[in-house]
């Protein structure tokens, strides 16, 4: 079996609700501490429903919520950064009495935190950190840095140049790549290619790894929205412009799923995969079922696994600290800086899962039925 690579945060996996250290978030305001849950409102703010990720993200959260009696108001944006606002700012004059908010675009809710602080209502940030505001009280995440470095990683292993022993590979190079990355106005997108790229580097820099088309900046290579046609079409534009005379694309990093599913597209529509010309090593994240499905097939090379529901539940950890009176008790309190303050923040372990991971990592663990894997598609 290849062996997975597991990211752990500071060497070691920290359980669920343990703290390294305590947070400095504000503690709940209001009256909560006393109140029976089904008195206590918490408002979810989730981005879209185009992606399965955050379909699973916020049935999760309502669904642990709604078991400890709470009363949950769950909604999706539909990815429209106004709607968002419009939302959250309902959630408010409602009386929510916690907000826990994945934001479209991370710097397009000061006005909106605002009012939840006048309210005393606690923010929790869920995923991607919300900029520009003193209003953010706790973030829960992963160690998205590490993420940029697991896909990284998992390129160079899938091209030969590492070995899954963390070692030297076999193949030599050097090897053509293009690389992607997520949406600008959201604050993950930057941790995931700085970890990319700084892992990356010393390859690019002795030439064994080469970028065809030049381009190595965020703001040439990022896909807004994270939009899966986005991405096809730029892999599209890229075969036709930098590949044109019959050189060959050997990887792509891709940092989610839905992305590497459109740059599969545009390089199947280009003969690869087929008429002896093998796939390239395509990198993903977020375990999307069918992007499972690939790789269960051999098309597309990996993913990152962040266990969503590990997230949910340390999101309700939070809440109900909050809604205590207390603080939520945080793994780092030195990273997630919003360009206002640091915000304290409970970091989550990934996974790398190839092909031989998908049983163990996935269909063990529950995430996904063998069923779903053969299939490409989600029951229910």
């Amino acid at each position: 079996m290849r062996r997975r690579f597991v990211v752990a945060l500071g060497g070691a996996v920290l359980a669920l609700g343990m703290a390294a250290c305590s947070g400095e978030g504000a503690v709940g305001g209001g009256d909560t501490a006393g109140r029976q849950p089904t008195d206590l409102t918490i408002g979810v703010s989730m981005p879209t429903q185009t992606s399965e990720r955050w379909i699973a993200d916020g049935n999760a959260v309502k669904e642990k919520l709604t078991a400890k009696g709470y009363k949950v108001d769950l909604q999706y944006a539909g990815d429209d950064i106004p709607t968002q606002s419009q939302q959250i700012d309902q959630m408010i004059t409602q009386g929510a009495d916690v907000l826990v908010v994945a934001a479209i675009d991370g710097t397009a809710l000061s006005g909106q935190l605002q009012a939840a602080a006048e309210a005393k209502i606690p923010v929790i940030a869920y995923d991607r950190l919300i900029r520009d505001s003193p209003n953010v009280d706790f973030y829960v995440s992963f160690d998205n840095y590490k993420v940029g470095v697991a896909q990284a990683t998992a390129l160079l292993v899938g091209l030969g140049l590492q070995g899954e022993d963390g070692g030297k590979g076999t193949a030599a190079g050097p090897f053509t790549i293009e690389l992607f990355a997520g949406s600008l106005d959201d604050n993950n997108a930057h941790f995931f290619f700085d970890g990319a790229m700084d892992t990356l580097k010393p390859f690019l820099d002795r030439g064994t790894l080469r970028v065809a088309s030049g381009q190595t900046k965020i703001e040439q290579v990022a896909i807004l929205r994270w939009q899966q046609e986005t991405a096809q079409k730029r892999m599209e534009d890229l075969l036709t412009s930098s590949y044109h005379d019959g050189a060959r694309v050997d990887g792509v990093l891709s940092p989610y799923d839905g992305l590497s599913r459109g740059i599969i597209t545009a390089l199947q529509n280009a003969g690869y995969g087929s008429s002896g010309r093998t796939m390239p090593v395509v990198t993903g994240q977020d375990a999307e079922i069918a992007s499972v499905k690939l790789i269960n097939d051999g098309v597309q090379d990996s993913t990152i696994f962040k266990d969503t529901r590990l997230l949910a539940e340390q999101a309700v950890v939070a809440a109900e600290a909050f809604l205590k009176d207390s603080k939520p008790q945080a793994n780092d309190t030195t990273t997630y800086d919003n360009g206002v303050k640091v915000v304290p923040a409970y970091l989550l372990p990934v996974q790398t899962v190839y092909k031989d991971d998908i049983t163990p990592a996935l269909v063990d663990s529950g995430y996904w039925t063998a069923e779903e894997v053969a299939s490409g598609r989600a029951k229910g």
